[in-house]
């Protein structure tokens, strides 16, 4: 398997340097450490690794050849590639938890890797989370009965990075965290001395991670994590080793850090660049001799455990399973196309003979038929260029290239725009909405009472739900929506962290993958921005990047809007429109939409954001008497206020601020119908503000956002795709915060985000100009 391996790397980079292939990245050099971990791996153990793993999956029966090279040719097919089905350059690997119909498969008889992803320790945080789930499954007895998730937290996680990705923070505080946590994880630090070309005394204190965190060591009066270091080319010490690290984290549940060392990379970095312009002749050569699998032919011949003919002929063996598998996958990719390539080429010949412009179409297809190795993007092109020169016919010509290109669009945007979000039947844009009940007794309590009774109800119902924060166990959180319920419901339900984002993140991530319903608190909207990395590049894409073979139905619990101040000014919607697609994202204006929204994510196995309204948290709500089972549909707007004059959308704490603004806005004759979005993903699949616009004939769009931010984008929503211009008697107007965070104070507030006064100006100054003479100017003209 090693020889295997190393034969795949060979051929790998010499696939990329062929042209067949776009991009290379491999694991030689690291052959036979990974064997002895994936010795240790039982089913139901996670790997959550990097891109350099390929024996270690292999040897866990996860990948075969045929796979390795069909990912490298990007190989749509899933069949061809169940790892990604060619959206993920090669190296990534996953495991399908998820059968046809995006459900749960028994994750305890799988060797599970996680959709493995390319941002340096990238793949850490989720790490904790996976870790963490394990010690939830032991220790909580109510969990006892989700037996295809866990056997009763017997599982550990095998973390894989790079040594010099270990420089990087994500990795510092997830092993902060696990020591504090004594959670299952082992993770492997593959240190091969350099960081593309820099080596790793400029990267790591002392030249060595597991020196530098010595002092998170273990004794036998302090808890921490143990750390054991072994040579990557000394196969029975690495087998003992991991062996032994393996058997700490299953039985006693401590993390350990596994510092492999003296790794080489024979091939360099990737298929970027060589080696050889950073490295030194002594360096290269002393990697010559200690290549791991030159190290265990020699141990194997020292112990008689083969001969020389019989290891050459592994090697050859080797060498001859591998090219077999690149060529199976090589024609398997080419047959993939071959089909709707030929059938491009004869209708473009056709074209060509009755077309009236015929030589520009005819040339067309003779670039198309000399293209070396045409994919996808190079017929279409071809049939898109074609039908400019045949616009003005009429012809079977014509059409068969319409009809090819209709259906090809089809299937590419299945092959490569599908699985965003969940197509399972728990999706949550399946959730039969609720609508809340009231009675003549229903008591108007506080927001945040509102909020305690609903989670107490939630906790009290569903085992599977945890919650985890800064500042959320003890004291029930900053603004009091778990006040008391640590107490009742205990500290492995309801937990507090340290101050620590990024790994919150992931260890939210982690457990959601495990079949549980974490909702992970960022205390405040603004320090979202610490664990942005991990919640797009890896959160958001999960269910894309695998094509619908994982998934991790994490809900983010935050708190924003009109906080006075530049670092709590917690609007910052575009950041997490742009960056976030994958989740849904939900504004609720009040705690009875939140508990809604919460009750229709908890039965949905999408993620989610849910920002909640810093300043709702004192205001008076009435409490619906089916508090626990009422849902709110996603993107579909709630109509706050009817009228006939102006359609004002917005959503969150602006919701009041404009309906304020509404009722000034009547005392002038002016009548503005008020829409809160309430979701922003997905945004009102029912088009029903352009139904308002249709009426009103001018729209506004209001938020606390930077200009150019959300406001900007619910006008494209509803201007350019619902084509709302059409029915516009105005030009569009939007209303957002200042290009800057907002200043300190009421006055900070005041002129830094927009008022119930800078609504009413706008508003006005639409209707002055369609009715100057019944609205006349206020201010006079516009002043600069």
């Amino acid at each position: 398997m090693a020889c295997e391996s190393r034969h795949a790397s060979l051929l790998g980079r010499r696939e990329v340097m062929g042209g067949r292939a776009k991009f290379g990245i491999f694991g030689d050099g690291k052959e036979i450490a990974q064997l002895a971990a994936a010795h240790a791996f039982k089913a139901g153990d996670f790997r959550s690794g990097y891109y350099r793993d390929q024996t270690f999956v292999t040897a866990l029966g996860e990948l075969r050849w045929t796979e390795f090279f069909a990912q490298l040719y990007a190989h749509t097919d899933i069949e061809a590639d169940p790892n990604s089905a060619g959206r993920q350059m090669n190296g990534h690997y996953a495991t399908r938890w998820l059968d046809e119909k995006g459900l749960w498969r028994n994750q305890t008889e799988l060797y599970n890797s996680v959709g493995d992803i390319a941002p340096t320790a990238g793949q850490i945080p989720r790490s904790i989370g996976l870790a963490y789930a394990s010690r939830l499954y032991r220790q909580n007895s109510h969990l006892h009965l989700l037996t295809t998730f866990s056997r009763n937290g017997n599982e550990i996680i095998f973390g894989t990075i790079g040594d010099a990705s270990t420089s990087q923070g994500m990795f510092f505080e997830t092993m902060n965290a696990a020591g504090v946590l004594q959670v299952p994880l082992l993770m492997s630090v593959w240190d091969d001395g350099y960081g593309i070309s820099v080596p790793v005394e400029y990267q790591t204190t002392k030249a060595s991670i597991s020196k530098a965190l010595a002092g998170f060591q273990r004794t036998d009066t302090e808890k921490g994590i143990e750390i054991l270091t072994v040579k990557g080319w000394d196969y029975p010490a690495l087998v003992e080793t991991y062996q032994k690290a393996a058997r700490i984290c299953r039985e006693e549940h401590v993390p350990v850090l596994v510092h492999v060392q003296e790794v080489t990379q024979p091939q360099g970095h990737s298929t970027s660049g060589s080696h050889e312009r950073y490295k030194t002749p002594e360096r290269l050569e002393w990697e010559r001799q200690h290549d791991c699998n030159r190290q265990f032919r020699q141990w194997i011949l020292e112990n008689g455990y083969a001969s020389h003919d019989e290891l050459d002929t592994i090697e050859r063996e080797a060498a001859r399973v591998t090219k077999a598998a690149r060529q199976e996958a090589w024609s398997a990719y080419l047959a993939s196309l071959k089909g709707d390539f030929d059938e491009a080429m004869l209708l473009l010949q056709q074209a060509a003979e009755t077309a009236r412009q015929a030589e520009p179409i005819a040339q067309i297809r003779d670039q198309l038929r000399t293209t070396h190795v045409p994919v996808r993007r190079d017929a279409t092109t071809a049939v898109k260029r074609a039908l400019r020169y045949l616009r003005t016919d009429d012809s079977e010509a014509k059409r068969g290239l319409l009809a090819w290109l209709e259906r090809t669009t089809a299937e590419n945007e299945e092959r490569y725009s599908s699985h965003l979000y969940s197509q399972s039947p728990d999706s949550p844009l399946n959730v039969t909405p609720v609508e809340a009940r009231y009675t003549d007794e229903s008591p108007l309590i506080d927001g945040y009472q509102l909020m305690q009774r609903y989670f107490d109800s939630l906790f009290g119902r569903d085992p599977r739900v945890v919650a985890l924060g800064e500042d959320v166990g003890l004291i029930g959180d900053v603004n009091q929506g778990f006040a008391g319920l640590q107490e009742k419901y205990g500290e492995l339900r309801i937990t507090d962290t340290g101050i620590r984002e990024t790994s919150i993140i992931g260890q939210g991530i982690g457990m959601a993958m495990r079949g549980l319903k974490p909702i992970v608190e960022i205390q405040y909207f603004d320090y979202i921005f610490y664990a942005l990395a991990t919640l797009t590049d890896d959160l958001a894409t999960l269910h894309y990047r695998t094509k619908g073979g994982q998934k991790a139905p994490l809900i983010i619990r935050t708190r924003g809007h009109r906080l006075e101040g530049i670092w709590h000014s917690g609007s910052p919607m575009s950041a997490m429109v742009n960056s976030l697609r994958g989740l849904h994202i939900l504004v609720p204006r009040n705690m009875t939409q939140a508990a809604g929204f919460y009750n229709t994510l908890i039965k949905g196995d999408d993620p989610a954001l849910v920002v909640e309204c810093l300043n709702g948290y004192r205001l008076k709500e009435r409490l619906p008497e089916n508090l626990d089972e009422f849902c709110l549909p996603l993107g579909v707007p709630d109509i706050l206020r009817e009228g006939s004059d102006i359609t004002i959308v917005t959503y969150g704490s602006m919701c009041r601020i404009v309906l304020e603004a509404a009722e000034q806005l009547h005392q002038f004759d002016i009548e503005a119908e008020v829409i809160d979005v309430q979701t922003l993903l997905p945004f009102d699949r029912s088009h029903a503000i352009v139904e308002s616009i249709k009426k009103t004939s001018r729209v506004l769009f209001a938020d606390e956002d930077f200009p150019g931010g959300g406001s900007a984008y619910m006008m494209q929503e509803v201007i350019e795709k619902q084509n709302a211009y059409r029915y516009l008697d105005s030009a569009p107007r939007t209303l957002s915060a200042k290009a800057h965070r907002p200043a300190y104070g009421s006055d900070g507030d005041y002129f830094s985000k927009p008022s119930a006064e800078d609504v009413f100006d706008v508003v006005y100054e639409l209707m002055n100009e369609a009715e100057p003479a019944r609205f006349p100017k206020l201010y006079g003209e516009k002043r600069g």
